[in-house]
């Protein structure tokens, strides 16, 4: 890689920072505002750290005449989520006077909007950690629909060139200016960040608490105010509000910035959406039913709960509403399938992601129509468009280092001494940035404190391979990527 080509990247690379200790600014104001002014020194040193180590980044300057090519978005890609996570965790170390491990554990979970963490307390923690903890959420799920949308499609990863035909067309018909779709993803973002918070404290949560909780849902992060999660809350008006904004969540942006300009079947016409919301609403009556005939539960009750904590796992939001791995051996089960599913590309949520699963549904079909008919040509298409040999290969190469990456991180986990239950559901929900495992001490009523440290970097590294659809970082790490 060429030495002009490594300035701008740090160059950009610079303006992530300074925009990160911006950021920083806002756990300040929140202990000011609060009357709790003993920890800011705690953020201070963090914020002028990261902005200083930013501008100096970006002080040299932006290289003249130098193009970034896709190749080098590779790069780009998995360099910004690594670096960020590095500044973003020392506000963890200096306000919890936790180890680096564990600070960048909970930063990283926190920027894939993963959910895990090792943190216990929290209902009487630092309103500036809680804060903190939320935005990360939020800026990692903000982040992530930047990148489903303008550089994954670009760089053919995953299938994901499905949606840039999809994308550029609806983006030069209604906006001719791709930075115009970027702000009125934004726009989006806020505004159903806004919605979710204000139904948040109309259901029952304080202000402080309906922030927090209305970033880590629209982000699909699932990060909490309270040790319980989603249980401190008794209201089933809460749950419903969750259920709903992790749903929101977990479909794609650039259909509800369609929808704002005019094209209002948008949403109602697209393939993948009606799939997932039919998928998530099957599954609550269907498994809801199953759990009022095997508890006390009222039927409403059961299927709130199932609601709550089937599109937690669907979405990979991470937030639990009870203990479901106390509900017997067929739930447990259905929920470690659940892991898997994941939202809509284009949206917050992580997994495998609801369009590969229907892809792979149009391939079956075309090879059973095939094998019946030989001589006949079969079309494949799939939401009005054509799946070729290219989206085809890219589909089946993600799903097997998919599947590879968790073996592989489950067998690390096992040398290191976890129980399989532990090793083989931690790598499964880190990779698919889900959260909460299953088993007694990672599972919905445990956390990931008492993991060794090399067991937390390992995951760490599920998470973010997970988050940047695996093939993003692969690519970096192959020799010939770094050849002239």
């Amino acid at each position: 890689m060429a030495l002009p080509t490594l300035r701008m990247i740090a160059f950009i690379l610079g303006i992530f920072l300074i925009t990160l200790g911006v950021s920083m600014v806002i756990p300040i104001i929140t202990l000011l505002s609060m009357g709790t002014p003993e920890g800011l020194s705690d953020f201070l040193w963090p914020t002028l750290i990261t902005f200083g180590c930013g501008l100096a980044m970006v002080l040299p300057g932006q290289p003249k005449n130098v193009q970034l090519r896709p190749r080098d978005m590779y790069m780009l890609t998995t360099s910004s989520w690594v670096v960020v996570c590095i500044f973003a965790a020392l506000p963890m170390v200096f306000i919890q006077h936790i180890s680096y491990t564990d600070a960048f554990f909970e930063t990283m979970s926190g920027i894939t909007t993963t959910g895990s963490t090792i943190l216990t307390g929290l209902d009487n923690a630092s309103p500036a950690l809680l804060i903190w903890r939320s935005m990360l959420q939020w800026l990692g799920g903000l982040g992530f629909i930047g990148m489903a949308v303008a550089v994954l499609p670009l760089l053919r990863v995953g299938g994901m060139r499905l949606f840039q035909t999809e994308s550029s067309d609806w983006s030069e018909k209604v906006m001719p200016r791709s930075h115009m779709v970027a702000k009125s993803i934004l726009f989006v973002y806020l505004g159903l960040s806004l919605l979710c918070t204000l139904a948040y404290w109309w259901a029952g949560m304080s202000p402080f608490e309906a922030i927090n909780h209305a970033m880590t849902t629209i982000s699909t992060g699932g990060y909490s105010t309270s040790d319980n999660s989603l249980a401190n809350w008794s209201q089933p008006a809460v749950h419903w509000v969750a259920v709903v904004f992790m749903l929101l969540g977990g479909l794609p942006f650039t259909l509800y910035v369609a929808f704002l300009r005019g094209h209002r079947k948008a949403l109602l016409r697209d393939q993948q959406v009606r799939g997932f919301v039919g998928f998530l609403l099957l599954t609550w009556l269907l498994f809801g039913t199953w759990l009022w005939f095997n508890s006390d539960n009222a039927w409403l009750d059961a299927v709130r709960i199932v609601a709550v904590n089937v599109t937690s796992v669907v979405t990979t939001s991470g937030y639990a509403l009870g203990d479901y791995s106390q509900w017997g051996g067929f739930a447990v089960l259905l929920f470690f399938y659940l892991t898997f599913v994941g939202g809509c590309s284009g949206s917050t949520a992580g997994g495998l992601k609801i369009f590969r699963f229907q892809v792979a549904y149009v391939m079956l079909k075309a090879n059973l129509q095939q094998m019946i008919h030989p001589r006949a040509v079969i079309k494949q298409q799939y939401n009005n468009h054509q799946i070729d040999e290219d989206i085809v290969r890219s589909l089946v190469t993600f799903s097997f280092f998919f599947t590879i990456t968790i073996g592989v991180i489950a067998l690390g986990l096992a040398l290191l001494g976890l129980d399989w239950v532990t090793a083989l559901t931690g790598a499964a929900t880190a990779v698919c940035n889900v959260g909460p495992g299953l088993g007694p001490i990672i599972g919905p009523a445990g956390n990931f404190a008492s993991l060794p440290d090399a067991a937390k970097w390992l995951l760490s590294v599920g998470m973010l391979l997970g988050r940047l659809e695996i093939i993003t970082i692969l690519v970096v790490l192959t020799p010939g990527f770094w050849r002239h």
